[in-house]
């Protein structure tokens, strides 16, 4: 069978197993079993075993776990809450400032924990009732946490930088620095048009506090928040810092934190009982098997694609197109788009950056600028259809929301994603312009 034609029924069969409600993980696995035994024989059993456990026996791939810790002991822990009270207390007075403290918190959150649906479900959990309750629309209310959640997997700390560093050889320090300004750069295009929303929906909500506390006694209770919070913003900056000036590895600075994290959520919130401590634990390691797991099977996928040279075939097609190298880009993108509506960004990275590399760089593009890009398109595929992680948590959230006025409010935000790629095509000095100052190499 032709490459072509492999490729087209491994994909169909990776899509129907998808759409049967099969876990990604079990399904990139079969679908790669299937391909490789249906191909060689039943030979092949012995290098999906050795495959799927040797990809991830690398010393690298301690940091994922470790930064996933670090992340359920600020999300596991009231830290959320007392973010957002801060914030609120600075911006909650001002026209639509509710709505743009939670992008705010987002932001913030996002790099304490590194994770989208954690951002999503921790800022979601507080500020979609608040918002609603001081007259925000259900689409605004829901569409900017559902956006600001995806900051997660682009402001350092962030794990898909990790898998994408150890996918291609790259540096993770500088791959956590350029991803900083565009981040911040995202964070401030959804702010921008959540003044527009609120500005065009006919409301800013109502900017009083709740009139069951007082102004005094609102104040002080944020400004204790505040402090709270401030000891775990500490940490995530000393843990950059860290990274940054060569002091440690990304799997150091990710245990240290994971450490420093977890004794402050203890000491801070006085969470001394056995529950919280498991409650912690148990969200660490089930986030991280299921990465460990996607990444091993979309190994193993990468490595059946490989050996039924359809790898090689999809390659050597993009890099004989003879077309302006932007162009090339801009096929690249779709590309990128398409798989992140079906497929989580793990899973997209690990298949598809060692493949589209040598393609980068071939067409003289910055490999760290692209992997703020490729983050960017993998982002939009968190608040779009049919898979839309963070439009579920949402809704899971806020029942009583309808799915489409969730999906609906989100759109814009995806479109300000499509902006910030645009933007960084025009200018990529906003991807590479600080890690060339920090890191000169």
């Amino acid at each position: 069978m032709d490459p072509v034609t492999s490729g087209i029924l491994i994909v169909i069969a990776l899509l129907v197993l998808m759409a049967i409600g099969t876990p990604i993980a079990f399904a990139l696995g079969a679908v790669a079993l299937g391909g490789l035994v249906l191909d060689r024989g039943m030979g092949e059993l012995i290098y999906f075993g050795e495959t799927f456990f040797g990809n991830i026996a690398s010393f690298g791939f301690v940091a994922i776990p470790m930064f996933i810790l670090m992340g359920a002991a600020v999300a596991s822990s009231p830290t959320g809450r007392d973010l957002y009270r801060s914030l609120d207390l600075w911006l909650g007075r001002m026209p639509g400032g509710l709505a743009i403290s939670n992008i705010g918190a987002c932001s913030i959150f996002a790099a304490l924990s590194g994770s989208s649906p954690a951002t999503s479900a921790a800022i979601g959990k507080l500020g979609i009732p608040e918002m609603r309750k001081r007259g925000y629309p259900d689409g605004v209310a829901a569409g900017c946490i559902a956006a600001g959640g995806t900051l997660g997997i682009l402001i350092p700390p962030s794990v898909t930088m990790i898998v994408y560093g150890i996918s291609t050889e790259t540096s993770i320090g500088r791959l956590f620095i350029a991803g900083a300004l565009p981040g911040l750069m995202l964070a401030g295009l959804f702010m921008i048009w959540t003044l527009i929303a609120c500005k065009f929906s006919g409301g800013y909500g109502n900017p009083l506090a709740d009139a069951a506390a007082s102004a005094k006694e609102n104040v002080e209770g944020n400004l204790k928040a505040l402090v709270r919070v401030l000891p775990f913003i500490l940490v995530v900056t000393a843990i950059l810092f860290a990274l940054y000036g060569g002091v440690a590895t990304p799997s150091e600075a990710a245990g240290a934190g994971a450490f420093l994290c977890l004794a402050l959520a203890i000491i801070v919130y006085r969470m001394w009982q056995v529950k919280p401590l498991k409650t912690i634990m148990h969200d660490a390691l089930s986030e991280s098997v299921m990465i460990m797991l996607i990444i091993a099977t979309a190994e193993v996928f990468a490595f059946a694609l490989s050996s039924l040279f359809i790898t090689q075939t999809v390659a050597g097609a993009i890099a004989d197109l003879e077309v302006n190298r932007w162009v090339l880009m801009g096929i690249i993108n779709v590309f990128l788009l398409v798989a992140g509506f079906f497929l989580p960004p793990v899973a997209v990275i690990v298949m598809t950056a060692p493949i589209l590399l040598p393609i980068i760089l071939a067409a003289d593009f910055d490999p760290y600028w692209f992997a703020v890009v490729l983050t960017i398109n993998l982002e939009i595929g968190l608040i779009t259809p049919p898979v839309g992680l963070n439009l579920f948590i949402i809704k899971g959230i806020a029942p009583d929301i309808a799915l489409r006025d969730i999906l609906l409010g989100s759109l814009p935000y995806a479109l300000c994603m499509v902006l910030g790629i645009v933007l960084l095509c025009f200018f990529p000095g906003i991807a590479t312009w600080l890690p060339d100052l920090i890191i000169n190499d």
